[in-house]
């Protein structure tokens, strides 16, 4: 139930998103169209439009930008003399030509005070850029304008559109410019018909849409290829529509779909030579074929790289901006403009939360998590078919970023829920582990305690006592290596069975409360090798890391000696294991501070001078003054794990004569009764 919570949280969360058109979310959308435009992309020539283009050939063949206006107009006449469908000037003109013969003249009268008379040159030659726009009137170029929507500016006449629009003009919500710039006036007031040319990229640099329609003091403006495309097919007008898909234009046979902003998705089929070009230089010297422009609309660029007008797209990283005039036209003459439908981002919403039931319900009913990356697999991939077949068949551009995203989303959050589970359930298995150790070993030390009458407390006491040392021999730098938290815990847990070889050992030597028989001391001395054995019997059955290992070192070594006199193997220094040394010297002391059935207990001074003097001989020194420097820990130990009374009367024999006996005497000790040690 938490992951379909989780589930059904993220897909709303994203689904928000996708309605908002979130960055991350609006880029991934926008990766998905490129592909689909790469995938599709047919790289035909495009049939209806042609670009002529003033190129750096052009430039370095005729002269360097900007053109003389009547340059300009001579390209026009040649161009309209192949009879083309229309013409776009796709170059804005803002500033008077000043090569012009009329500007010549008004030079020279201002600055020098001369009239210069010039002859035998036709009226209309005398002004470039009233011969350029004579040149585009009388062949119905459709001139190029550039709205903006920063700071306002000042008309002398009111901006012409050239074309109308009607019908369900409140489905759009249009951009409103502030100002505009216009061709310088002889050409703008000649011009019948003009569009703008603004163009915007998305967040990542990409051109992907383009405005067809702009508000403009309450009228509304047609972009270039828009106005270009009217003229192309005679239409003056065009109609807005609105339907479940959203905004539509229609002009003539043709209808383009909008987004409210009302611009139009491109739909690239091909790399910028894919969109036919002529170079402008060769439109001067005729060098094309009269085919080449005969019912084609004509869009008078340029790609030249010094003026900037290049921009990257899903099919090429430099396509001019006359090619991209160039692609929409094409693409609204062969009604294939792309749709993003007004429903995709709810629809993207309400298949997120389906999904994410979907997947949810996966894991309610059990299902691995396999299961689940296949199912996300399997959606990831029926998404991206499906919007591949909406993009071939309707040009539908469906938003199936939110979906895929909500269907991995989920699968990460049930991957990571799974995890926690699982981290949690071995948590709960080693503490299960972990009791199931103590038990064991409690229960091997349960029979022990059947056999010798040591108290619990005296098993707790030596488990603390050991673990005490053991961390004050790390904490100094002693065994770091060895003495992890692990290794440590698992001496806390082995400590308990250091004597569970007694129960070997007959009753009547165990728990005699005279001396042993020298036979007898054989026989108490076996209790070591009994312990290991019985240890290592039981660990055969353990899998993998025996817990118990360290309790069998312990139980056969804690009676081995420094010196070497110990038992059962008469190890020295080193070779006894770390274990049982550190356990030799809590068992001593715990047996000298308490009373056996062989000894009384000694005071804890007494007992702390009994083992100092055999420093170096019974234990070692390292580990004998790692205790001694916890003398006040171990003290509390021994208080917090005091014997009951009626358990104290004293236990089997557990200490030799090295530590307890008449050669350890001194004046400093009280005499207590003189037994054989075990």
């Amino acid at each position: 139930m938490l992951v379909l919570a989780i589930g059904l949280v993220l897909a709303v969360v994203i689904g928000i998103a996708g309605l908002l058109r979130v960055a991350p979310i609006e880029r991934l959308d926008n990766a998905v169209l490129d592909g689909l435009m790469r995938a599709t992309a047919g790289d035909v020539p495009a049939p209806a439009t042609l670009v002529v283009d003033i190129d750096d050939v052009s430039l370095a063949a005729v002269g360097q930008w900007p053109w003389p206006r009547y340059r300009l107009a001579g390209l026009i006449e040649r161009i309209a003399a192949g009879q083309p469908k229309a013409i776009a000037l796709d170059v804005l003109l803002p500033e008077a030509d000043r090569v012009s013969l009329a500007d010549i003249q008004k030079t020279f009268q201002r600055d020098f005070g001369l009239d210069v008379a010039i002859t035998g040159v036709p009226e209309g030659l005398l002004d470039n850029d009233g011969y350029l726009g004579h040149a585009m009137a009388q062949a119905g170029v459709v001139g190029a304008r550039y709205f903006y929507f920063d700071h306002a500016t000042a008309e002398a006449a009111p901006t012409r559109p050239g074309v109308g629009f009607e019908g369900a003009l409140e489905a759009l919500q249009l951009d409103s410019a502030h100002g505009v710039l216009e061709n310088v006036g002889p050409i703008g007031e000649q011009t019948r018909a003009s569009g703008f040319v603004n163009m915007r990229v998305d967040d990542d640099g990409m051109l992907r849409r383009l405005p067809l329609l702009v508000e403009y003091r309450g009228v509304l403006q047609p972009s270039l290829a828009l106005a270009t495309t009217m003229r192309a097919l005679g239409v003056p007008a065009g109609e807005i529509r609105a339907d479940r898909d959203g905004a539509s234009l229609v002009i003539g046979p043709h209808t383009v779909p909008l987004d409210r902003k009302g611009r139009a998705l491109l739909r690239f089929d091909g790399a910028p030579e894919r969109y036919p070009s002529i170079p402008a230089v060769d439109v001067l010297a005729g060098r094309h074929a009269a085919q080449d422009l005969q019912g084609r609309i004509v869009v008078i660029g340029s790609s030249a790289v010094g003026l900037g007008d290049r921009h990257a797209t899903a099919l090429g990283r430099a396509f001019s901006g006359s090619k991209v005039q160039s692609a929409l036209m094409q693409n609204i003459l062969d009604n294939r403009t792309l749709r993003a439908p007004e429903w995709g981002t709810a629809a993207a919403l309400m298949l997120g939360l389906l999904l994410a039931l979907v997947q949810g319900g996966l894991l309610i009913a059990g299902r691995s998590l396999l299961t689940l990356a296949l199912t996300t697999l399997g959606v990831v991939l029926g998404l991206g078919l499906l919007a591949y077949a909406a993009f071939v068949h309707s040009g539908l551009v469906l938003p199936v970023a939110a979906p895929a995203l909500v269907v991995s989303a989920v699968f990460v959050a049930a991957f990571a829920v799974r995890f926690a589970m699982q981290q949690r359930h071995a948590r709960r298995w080693r503490r299960q582990l972990e009791n199931a150790r103590q038990v064991t070993i409690e229960s091997m030390s349960a029979v022990a305690e059947t056999r010798d009458p040591e108290t619990g407390a005296h098993i707790k006491r030596t488990q603390h006592y050991v673990r005490a040392i053991a961390r004050r021999l790390r904490d100094s730098g002693q065994y770091a290596d060895v003495l992890t938290d692990a290794y440590i815990d698992l001496l806390f847990l082995s400590a308990p069975l250091h004597d569970i070889g007694k129960v070997g050992v007959p009753d009547h030597i165990l728990l005699k409360p005279g001396p042993l028989t020298e036979d007898e001391w054989v026989q108490m001395r076996r209790h070591a090798e009994f312990g290991r054995t019985i240890i290592l019997s039981t660990s055969r059955h353990i899998d993998g890391d025996n817990f118990l290992s360290v309790a069998a070192e312990i139980a056969a070594t804690h009676h081995e000696k420094w010196d070497g006199s110990g038992y059962p193997a008469g190890l020295k220094g080193h070779a006894i294991p770390l274990s049982g040394r550190i356990m030799a010297v809590a068992d001593v002391y715990d047996a000298l501070i308490n009373r056996r059935c062989y000894k009384p207990a000694f005071p804890h001074a007494q007992a702390m001078a009994m083992m100092r003097d055999l420093r170096g001989i019974n234990f070692d020194p390292t580990v004998l003054d790692a205790f001694f420097a916890i003398e006040d820990e171990i003290v509390r130990i021994v208080g917090e794990f005091r014997d009951e009374e009626a358990a104290s009367s004293g236990s089997a024999h557990d200490l030799d004569d090295s530590v307890y006996g008449p050669a350890n005497l001194g004046p400093r000790f009280a005499a207590p009764v003189v037994v054989q040690p075990s």
